[in-house]
């Protein structure tokens, strides 16, 4: 579903000089200049949200072209450009603010640049996923930040960069071709952050407390966050030595009423001693449902269970107790991959780092301790 759509077209033509005319008012980019006083490259710079533009310059652009009822005609610079302005950005789910944040701040980075950011977000449906990438390709958008729901549709991304368009992968792997095919992905740009890493970070912590008996509530395994979290988890139970049945995971998708359940089945063990002492969840509804149901089955948090957010969030933050949080600054990610793929665009690839990887850092706050019987 494309959620910012590109901008109306207008009929219109290339006057002298290959500047645009409206047909619609028959006013230029020249009429403009003359009217705001400044020069043709001043005009352009300031209707494209270019850089060095001064605020005044830009406010008497701005005024000049609103007075003389002048439109910027898209389509037909496109024409003589050969470039849309306009960079495509596929998300799972745009809901997500982990996700929003993200797509905000490259939004940002790229409008500045004068790019037009489109979003399709798309409930995590391969179909949805290669019909998008579809979209886009028809639409000839000059560039694209990728993080899908899943693998799946890693052929779709393939067929984009066969045809010139330069991809940023977000967060995500993509596989290698299953059909032999030469298609070096490593050297794919890809702006990703080190959840495992932070994953051991975390499960260490709660080891040094004494909990034994853990359980990660992740997201299905089917995309690389998940996959490196559950890695860097295990990991560490391993390399403590201790008895792997206490590394307890549950896959999870993103709804609060499925996280809720889950946790009141893991948590309802208690009888036997077999309950986790302690959780690492995703910040967003996972967290939510873990909280609701520590909240219904009568257990302080960290007094009788020690909670953990994977992210940042709000609800992690403001939360009493606050939760303790492992954080990577999702802004830096959205900076991160619009910068590799301004890079591209600009020509000098070969002169840009081709791949980020950004920290995790753990948050302590008040919603870990000892457990109660270790």
């Amino acid at each position: 579903m494309i959620l910012v759509s590109a901008v109306p077209r207008v009929n219109s033509d290339s006057g002298p000089s290959g500047e645009i005319v409206s047909r619609m008012s028959g006013i230029t980019i020249r009429d403009v200049a003359e009217a705001a006083g400044v020069s043709l490259a001043s005009v352009s710079r300031a209707l494209n949200g270019g850089k060095n533009v001064s605020a005044r310059v830009a406010r008497d652009v701005a005024a000049a072209a609103d007075r003389l009822g002048y439109q910027p005609d898209f389509l037909a610079r496109s024409l003589r450009t050969r470039t849309s302005g306009m960079v495509g950005c596929l998300v799972s789910d745009i809901s997500n603010p982990l996700n929003a944040t993200i797509v905000k701040a490259a939004e940002a980075r790229l409008r500045e640049a004068g790019y037009l950011l489109v979003v399709a977000s798309t409930a995590n449906d391969p179909g949805r996923e290669r019909a998008a990438a579809s979209e886009f390709r028809g639409r000839r958008v000059d560039g694209m930040l990728v993080a899908p729901g899943s693998d799946a549709n890693a052929k779709a991304w393939r067929a984009l960069v066969a045809a010139g368009t330069p991809v940023v992968i977000v967060d995500r792997d993509v596989p290698e071709a299953d059909d032999g095919a030469d298609n070096d992905t490593d050297g794919w740009p890809s702006v990703q952050v080190d959840h495992r890493g932070g994953a051991r970070a975390a499960t260490r912590y709660l080891i040094g407390l004494g909990h034994r008996r853990i359980a990660l509530l992740t997201a299905d395994a089917v995309m690389r966050p998940s996959r490196e979290r559950i890695a860097g988890f295990r990991e560490v139970f391993a390399e403590a030595g201790l008895d792997p049945t206490g590394a307890q995971l549950c896959l999870q998708s993103s709804a609060m009423d499925f996280a809720h359940g889950d946790t009141l089945a893991l948590l309802g063990d208690g009888k036997d001693g077999g309950r986790p002492t302690a959780i690492i969840a995703l910040g967003t509804r996972i967290l939510a449902g873990v909280l609701r149901a520590a909240r219904d089955l009568g257990l302080a948090v960290p007094r009788d269970l020690s909670v953990m957010s994977v992210g940042d969030t709000d609800l992690a933050a403001v939360h009493t107790p606050a939760i303790t949080a492992l954080r990577w600054s999702l802004e830096d990610v959205g900076r991160a991959a619009a910068d590799l793929l301004l890079h591209r665009l600009g020509g000098d690839a070969g002169q840009a780092q081709s791949r980020a990887l950004l920290p995790v850092d753990l948050v302590l706050r008040d919603s870990c301790a000892p457990p109660a019987v270790v």
